[in-house]
């Protein structure tokens, strides 16, 4: 590894995944920095060049020359900044999963010295980084906090896929453990975020502020797919409606679908599971997690409702579900809800075909046992849901995708991709 600016404290970077490698990169422009992951396969790949992402090209990889890639926890301890990046998931009963956030604790805890700083950029719900971290920090380290080694927050706001809003051009909040941590946390990111810092006055508000981004979307999209369900009973386009209505200029442009993802499908839970630890139950946040979590078996349900209309045998039929990452032009698979609609349509007895040009097929089938197709054959399926608005999908235009389906084929249109007459269903 080159050496760094003088008077440079190194940093490292605790996991390389869509927050951490950006963030790894940009620092090593221009100062040492250690990127640490405990999968070798990852490190492998991207002393290569390849970034399995696709966050980060090969040439943006290279030109963080300071950077150093490991994944052997003895090469870390030479940092004093630890940043930790791990994800935050939910588990199976959509409570918070902080078996990965705890874990790198526990590996930063294990290298932690007198004058070094922790940095969580993990979603977590408000409290969780001094109430749950830190005590693992002093536990492991035998350090005393504050007094030998400070922890700051500092929430990720990367936009998977988006090629425009880069790490660099997005505000970031910064806050510390005390007003030397917070100071020195609102520094380092100046030194990277050319759009600039915004210090919050404590880790709590920061975590705080982070969570509520992401539910805030939530519910909004909440209401607009309720506005959807109550406009297809009514026999209304939706879209048309957006437009007709986004014309005030305070209007909120939101669109109906299916919420997935690492971020607004799972960031409210970790809030209303704080607020029921503290004694409230939240309505609205929850009646929007549950209405979001339902719009997979709702398009299911819209589709074999309209095959049955046109008399279209439903059992051993072929539906083509095209797109299975929880957005567009992105491989990311994590908590997609395109797979409630193959669950939902296979409990009615159809058989489905899927196909994602941007999806790993391996990655596929070992986190929902899904083998994709290659590509579909023409003239084959009874019905195709066009369940993510990636650019190959735009590009094939209506006459090509409906080459896919049988004459009678439905073509159910969730992502508003067609214009509005070329689809037989919307939402």
């Amino acid at each position: 590894m080159a050496d760094g600016q003088p008077n440079q404290e190194q940093i490292c970077v605790i996991g390389l995944g869509y927050v951490g490698l950006p963030l790894a990169v940009e620092f090593g422009r221009s100062r040492p920095v250690i990127g640490f992951d405990i999968d070798q396969s990852r490190i492998d790949e991207l002393r290569l060049g390849d970034d399995r992402t696709r966050e980060i090209d090969r040439g943006t990889l290279q030109s963080a020359q300071h950077l150093a890639l490991t994944s052997d926890i003895s090469e870390i301890a030479a940092a004093s900044i630890y940043i930790v990046t791990v994800p935050t998931p939910i588990d199976a009963t959509r409570r918070p999963d902080l078996r990965p956030l705890l874990s790198a604790t526990r590996t930063v805890a294990q290298v932690l010295k007198p004058g070094d700083t922790v940095i969580y950029e993990s979603t977590v719900y408000p409290g969780a980084t001094e109430e749950d971290c830190v005590p693992l920090l002093e536990e492991i380290s035998g350090l005393v906090f504050n007094a030998d080694f400070g922890v700051g927050y500092s929430p990720e706001r990367i936009n998977p896929g988006d090629k425009t809003r880069r790490l660099p051009d997005i505000v970031k909040v910064t806050s510390g453990s005390s007003p030397e941590t917070a100071a020195k946390v609102d520094r380092l990111y100046a030194s990277i975020v050319r759009a600039g810092t915004y210090p919050a006055p404590s880790i709590r508000v920061a975590e705080a502020a982070k969570v509520i981004e992401n539910s805030q979307r939530d519910i909004n999209i909440a209401l607009i797919n309720e506005l959807a369900k109550i406009f297809n009973r009514m026999e209304i386009d939706t879209e048309a409606v957006l437009k007709a209505a986004g014309t005030k200029w305070n209007f909120l442009n939101f669109r109906p679908g299916l919420v997935g993802g690492h971020c607004i499908g799972v960031d409210p839970y970790y809030l209303t599971h704080k607020a029921q630890e503290v004694g409230y139950h939240p309505e609205i946040l929850l009646s929007g997690r549950r209405l979001n979590d339902g719009m997979g078996a709702y398009v299911a349900q819209q589709m074999i409702k309209a095959m049955l209309r046109r008399r279209v045998q439903v059992v051993d039929s072929r539906i083509l579900v095209m797109g299975l990452t929880f957005k567009e032009n992105c491989p990311d698979l994590r908590n997609t809800r395109v797979v409630d609609v193959i669950e939902a349509l296979r409990d009615f007895g159809v058989t489905v075909d899927v196909f994602d040009p941007h999806a790993d097929p391996e990655e596929a089938y070992a986190e929902y046992g899904l083998r994709l197709i290659q590509h579909p054959e023409t003239e084959c399926y009874d019905g195709m849901i066009l369940a993510v608005a990636h650019q190959e999908f735009k590009d094939m235009g209506t006459e090509v995708l409906r080459s896919f389906g049988k004459a009678d084929a439905l073509l159910y249109d969730l992502k508003y991709v067609l214009p509005a007459e070329d689809a037989d269903l919307r939402l």
